[in-house]
């Protein structure tokens, strides 16, 4: 009898086109009965080439799901009213954003303010009456003739240093105030008042008070991180200087009696970019007890740094106090995971409520705080919706409640990501996850890409990064790290490149390339390198410095401090991480600087930039070509109009594709 031999088929790696599949989990909440989650999926649209994003319910007994919100617009922070029957949100349509209204079980949903403006921090008053908010009007809210609102000013006039921010443009000339909307009639009312910014607004218990931060420093542009806590009568009145030590002072929530302000911050405040661990602290709405640090030992920043490329980071994460008083909870991330944490609210060592090797990088509680709602993501998930109890443990309780990106499983193959750990040239470890391609053959040797992170105070961790699988699938391994100078490690960690980049930092890196070198599936001749804003400076800074790497990609990147401090949104804030001013210390802003090394480089080079990134201005990228071009090396740049720094995270859809494009078809040509 004839064998009959079946063709075994094969599942496709991810592909760019995947990115239209994908949904993505951005924030959710919890409703006082602690029975029924909202949250918010994002979703990219092919037709439309925009992202829009809805509400879902899902009760978490029966594990049933609804849309909430519908329609190709942008709903974002819902928030349950104290009795849970009403959702109030944030809705963003045809460039108009509104606050919206909506019963909790479903039905039409009510616009109750439409404004001009940029609304944060939404929350209920505890009466039900009101909602409180943060809101800074744009410009065109002043100019009454509609046609002129498109129109672009006649001039711009400039008197401070921080006049404009990446991904928005020109900051506008209104400050951040908290205000109050009346939800009956619509009224609106302007509870603080003033020429700086009031921010981070959190009503009392009572509905009587509010509390806020400011920074009222002279300039508060170089003294950045001096911000102050206020507290003021919510009808209104004179404000008061609630006593912090110096530095920042960020999200801070009354707790349930109203007698203390718990908030995210440190004493530091001349420290480098994201070197100083941001503790949970607690201070007397009086000023007494004085305010302390709940948690002075725990080397790790109480909040999310974990990154994707599925997103904007959120960086600073909410703080929540317990019913009864006695614990708070916040994120912190700790070595490539961001868990869920837990400290007494006197103070004392944290307590992981859920640890795992994933990325939770949202959470909720409310009612009685038995039970917390999570954004769970890991290597293998962009994100879906999970609860669990949050006492110690918490983790070996867990439920999952959704399954938003089920093709993952079901049509496509992933590579292989596992977490490895490898020594740097002193000895020290360090931290990496390494991709290999579908179908992966151990007896095969596969061309390399080593990806470097921005930052450089964030981490890689336990998360699903689309371009990491993307270029799996394409045949390459693909490695990751956690070089020094980033976070997740502690202070020491972070604080050992200020002053020096380009020194352990790239050591590390250097130390990672020779760890592929000897995995006996890699093609030792075929390595490329790449990177984005950090990891673009140390991808030119690389092939500078050494020329073992086959191909380059370098990505919004900075290549000459010297110019970088006047045309980046933040660059003049420097001085501290480069040990002085370019001139004071003249000698280490060009010493640090990658273009010093530009007659070094040999490594085929291809420069990808955005025209609108204004944290890596674009003046950067062009510095870079034209003189390699000059030196006639072999170099070529891409460039993306309309785009800010994040092109790579949330640019236009069809952009985000042609970059990927771009990156592959680069490390084709000389890599295979």
């Amino acid at each position: 009898m004839k064998k009959v031999t079946r063709k075994v088929s094969r599942k496709p790696g991810i592909s760019g086109e995947d990115l239209f599949r994908l949904r993505i989990p951005t924030s959710v909440s919890i409703n006082p009965a602690e029975s029924t989650v909202a949250y918010t999926v994002e979703r990219m649209d092919k037709k439309e080439n925009k992202y829009f994003s809805n509400i879902f319910m899902c009760d978490l007994a029966t594990g049933e799901k609804r849309q909430f919100t519908h329609g190709n617009q942008n709903d974002k922070a819902a928030i349950w009213s104290h009795d849970g029957r009403q959702i109030a949100f944030i809705s963003t349509r045809d460039k108009k954003t509104g606050i919206y209204l909506m019963p909790s079980s479903g039905g039409a949903e009510k616009q109750i303010v439409e404004l001009d403006g940029a609304i944060s921090d939404l929350q209920w008053t505890p009466d039900g009456k009101s909602l409180l908010f943060s809101l800074r009007y744009n410009d065109s809210h002043y100019i009454k003739d509609e046609k002129k609102k498109k129109e672009p000013p006649v001039y711009r006039h400039v008197t401070r240093i921080f006049f404009r921010l990446d991904g928005l443009g020109y900051l506008p000339n209104d400050t951040f105030q908290v205000y109050a909307l009346n939800v009956a009639d619509s009224k609106l009312r302007k509870i603080t008042t003033g020429k700086r910014d009031n921010l981070s607004p959190c009503i009392s218990p009572d509905g009587r008070s509010v509390t806020y931060v400011s920074n009222r420093q002279k300039d508060p542009d170089i003294a950045f991180l001096m911000q102050d806590l206020f507290v003021i009568p919510f009808k209104g009145g004179k404000e008061r200087k609630i006593a912090t030590p110096p530095g920042p002072v960020e999200l801070p929530k009354f707790s349930p009696d109203g007698k203390t302000i718990a908030y995210l911050g440190h004493d530091n405040p001349k420290e480098a970019w994201g070197v100083s661990c941001y503790h949970v602290w607690k201070v007397g709405l009086s000023g007494k007890p004085k305010a302390r640090d709940l948690m002075p030992r725990y080397d790790r920043s109480a909040y999310d740094q974990s990154i994707t490329d599925l997103g904007e980071p959120s960086f600073i994460s909410p703080i929540e106090w317990s019913a009864d008083g006695k614990r708070i909870f916040f994120l912190t991330s700790d070595t490539g995971r961001t868990n869920l944490y837990s400290i007494p609210a006197a103070g004392g060592k944290p307590t992981g409520i859920f640890q795992c090797k994933c990325h939770i990088n949202g959470y909720a509680i409310s009612g009685k705080t038995k039970k917390a709602a999570l954004l769970h993501a890991d290597i293998n998930n962009p994100g879906d919706i999970y609860s669990c109890p949050t006492t110690h443990g918490g983790e070996k309780k867990v439920a999952r409640h959704t399954e938003l990106n089920r093709f993952l499983r079901s049509d496509v193959k992933l590579g292989r990501t596992r977490e490895v750990k490898f020594k740097s040239f002193d000895g020290t470890d360090v931290q990496g996850w390494l991709v290999t391609p579908p179908h992966f053959n151990p007896n095969r040797k596969y061309p390399s890409i080593l990806q470097i992170h921005g930052g450089p105070r964030v981490q890689y961790g336990h998360s699903f990064f689309h371009e990491m699988q993307y270029m799996a699938a394409r045949g390459y391994v693909v490695f990751y790290t956690n070089p020094r100078g980033g976070q997740g490690r502690g202070e020491t960690w972070a604080d050992a490149i200020t002053g020096t980049w380009g020194d352990l930092d790239y050591k590390d890196c250097m130390s990672a390339a020779d760890w592929l070198t000897r995995q006996r599936f890699i093609n030792v001749k075929k390595m490329g390198v790449t990177g984005g804003s950090y990891g673009g400076y140390m991808t030119n800074w690389i092939i500078g410095q050494t020329n073992r790497f086959a191909a380059a990609v370098t990505q919004r990147s900075i290549s000459d401090f010297r110019s970088f401090i006047g045309s980046s949104d933040i660059g003049w804030d420097l001085d501290r991480e480069l040990d002085g001013w370019p001139w004071t210390n003249p000698e280490n802003w060009e010493k640090r600087s990658p273009l010093t090394y530009s007659r070094n480089v040999k490594t085929p080079v291809l420069i990808i930039h955005s025209e609108k990134d204004l944290r890596c201005n674009i003046e950067q990228a062009d510095q870079m070509f034209i003189r390699l071009k000059i030196m006639k090396k072999k170099v070529e740049m891409v460039r993306f109009p309309d785009e800010p720094h994040g092109l790579s995270r949330h640019g236009r859809p069809d952009r985000r594709l042609a970059r990927l494009d771009w990156i592959a078809k680069w490390f084709d040509r000389y890599l295979k």
